[in-house]
């Protein structure tokens, strides 16, 4: 039996649009989704597939994105009603596009695939965000790589652009020392999974789905809690394990965050940090963090475990790292670097099960060389049961031994 493959053709392509960067940088080229003028922070994506995913990143929150691979939108957009095996979202990492705008150097205006639901130009319109098309992106990439990520704005109209309201437009724009949280998180508790399986507590500091996912494939139930929630809060759901989500912005903007895991440092619990969260946990030992010139964003990206010398292939999207000389006489040392420029992709604690990466062992899109990390975090969360049963079992016993396991 044949399979009918859906054609679909774009229609809202063709209309005006231009870019202005904070540099005085102009492109003009095509518009398409919604006509709108947006301000944001530029950046660049150097993945070939997976745009689905990538948009709909809340990493990706107050950033107008670039995708160097030179034909976008030629497999269309799949329908947010395919779910998986766990009721989650197969091709979405949230329930909306997170960019504000979407740069390509050429748009496919058929979309043809199997699973294809709409265009990504139609997906871009009734998400109110706008896209510009038949820009040299190579460029604009390079220029990014150069200078660094700066802020600009992207407008697409029917009508005539105003060159004076894209640059009213960026001195508008906020993004360092802005907190996207509010955005991106929930502001309330959600749980995921049987509810008779061990919990993991996820801090949503603006989570992609398949994190979520990887925690459930691992056997436990997800309880989703807001960025700001205290740590009263969440040990009074009685976790197994915490791990901290990734996420949009400055990690120094999420104060609330930062003081709740210092105080988790101070429990048995086995935590794991992912991107935004690799860097609010060198943050809460008392490490410091930056900003990166243009950032890592791709599926591409080299990291080597210190411990094994190996190098694995990893899905990245961040801005900020952690300063590497900060990390002195904080319990934590360099677990993973970056191949190209040597900068941290992961820290661990050398006494607590505290684990942390600045990649994306999740990938979506991307490899999946580094999914053994979750791997590693149920170890640890293994390894602390068995540490309670010990110790309840000594409790028992008359406690004897309960001394000879603290000494140093």
């Amino acid at each position: 039996m044949r399979v009918k493959i859906p054609t679909i053709h774009g229609n809202h392509i063709g209309l005006n649009a231009m870019i202005i960067l904070e540099d005085g940088s102009t492109y003009r080229g095509t518009g398409f989704g919604y006509p709108k003028t947006v301000g944001g922070e530029f950046v660049f994506n150097t993945g070939m597939v997976g745009y689905p995913e990538t948009l709909t990143d809340p990493s990706y929150r107050g950033q107008i994105l670039c995708l160097t691979y030179p034909l976008i939108g030629n497999y269309g957009v799949p329908s947010n009603s395919i779910t998986d095996s766990y009721g989650l979202p197969k091709y979405f990492e949230s329930d909306n596009i997170q960019v504000s705008g979407l740069i390509v150097h050429e748009l496919s205006t058929v979309a043809n695939h199997r699973e294809c639901h709409k265009t990504l130009d139609q997906w871009l319109y009734d998400e109110k965000i706008p896209g510009i098309s038949g820009i040299d992106t190579r460029d604009l990439t390079k220029k990014i790589r150069i200078k660094g990520v700066m802020k600009g704005a992207l407008s697409v109209s029917e009508k005539q652009i105003n060159t004076k309201e894209l640059l009213n437009t960026i001195k508008r724009t906020k993004y360092d020392g802005f907190n996207f949280m509010s955005q991106v998180s929930v502001d309330k508790t959600v749980e995921y999974g049987d509810p008779k399986l061990e919990p993991i507590v996820l801090i949503d500091t603006g989570t992609k789905y398949s994190i979520i996912r990887n925690i459930l494939r691992m056997g436990y139930r997800v309880i989703r809690v807001p960025w700001d929630m205290s740590f009263s809060k969440i040990i009074s759901y009685k976790p197994k394990g915490i791990i901290i989500s990734n996420g949009p912005g400055d990690p120094k903007m999420c104060n609330s965050t930062i003081d709740t895991v210092n105080k988790l440092f101070d429990s048995t619990l086995p935590i794991l940090g992912i991107c935004l969260g690799n860097q609010i946990i060198a943050l809460a030992a008392g490490g410091d963090t930056y900003k990166l010139k243009f950032g890592h964003r791709g599926q591409n990206k080299g990291c080597t475990d210190l411990n094994t010398n190996q190098t694995f292939m990893t899905s990245q999207n961040h801005g900020y790292g952690v300063k590497s000389n900060t990390l002195n006489k904080t319990g934590f040392k360099a677990w993973y670097i970056n191949s190209d420029d040597n900068t941290i992709e992961g820290i661990k604690h050398e006494s607590k099960p505290i684990i942390a990466v600045q990649f994306h062992p999740e990938a979506s899109p991307g490899p999946y060389d580094c999914v053994h990390i979750f791997e590693s975090f149920k170890d640890l969360v293994e390894q602390n049961r068995s540490n309670e049963k010990s110790i309840q079992s000594d409790r028992v016993n008359g406690g004897g031994k309960i001394f000879q396991r603290m000494k140093p």
